[in-house]
């Protein structure tokens, strides 16, 4: 289960990371290589050909995908740093009283011999259920600037008070980091069945 779960996860990370092979582009390729996101020191990226003769929508589609991809990843990510690190939420997790920290880390959360019992796994799984299907949507007529702004007219952590140019800066600083975090907690899921110890990371 783990490693196809693992062969999966870097399946779907190829299209951002692996370079492409020097070919002959499309007519639509072309039109996406001015793309945010298409930027120094690697350029446009589309190994397994998945823009080739794509229209706008196709193209948001999967931009829309990578962006939320990577903001979970770099959840993903911090968490395995944080709990590793011994940070745990305080008092217990279930009425039984075993504490948050009396679990394993990582994917041993979920599986093996100290994993979260099922119901609580199952509660994960819902409220992620909710997040995709009421948060981290993209609310038409909300004022929404770009793919992947899920204010939807009630948030707004001073994103208005900044000009073009650092709203693109900023964006393109989040698609590099989640594009990171997407190889980084997929190297992380590798090296926790290899076993060892990382630096920073600790004992996996």
């Amino acid at each position: 289960m783990m490693k196809l779960t693992i062969l999966a996860t870097l399946a779907a990370s190829a299209v951002a990371f692996a370079p492409a092979a020097p070919a002959a582009t499309t007519t639509s390729l072309n039109a996406f290589e001015s793309e945010l996101g298409s930027q120094p020191p690697l350029g446009f990226f589309d190994p397994l050909g998945m823009l080739d003769d794509a229209d706008q929508a196709r193209f948001d589609r999967l931009r829309f995908v990578e962006i939320k991809h990577g903001r979970v990843a770099q959840l993903a990510f911090l968490g395995q740093i944080v709990t590793r690190a011994g940070i745990h939420l305080p008092g217990n997790i279930d009425y039984a009283g075993h504490s948050f920290d009396s679990f394993g880390n990582g994917w041993a959360a979920l599986e093996g011999p100290n994993a979260i019992p099922q119901e609580g796994f199952s509660q994960i799984l819902l409220f992620v259920g909710f997040l995709e299907a009421s948060v981290m949507i993209d609310v038409e007529g909300t004022g929404n600037e770009h793919i992947g702004d899920f204010r939807n007219g009630y948030i707004d952590f001073g994103w208005d008070t900044f000009d073009e140019e650092t709203k693109l800066s900023k964006r393109a600083i989040e698609l590099n980091n989640g594009r990171a975090a997407m190889m980084g907690i997929l190297g992380l899921m590798v090296h926790e069945q290899l076993g060892g110890e990382l630096p920073i990371v600790g004992p996996m």
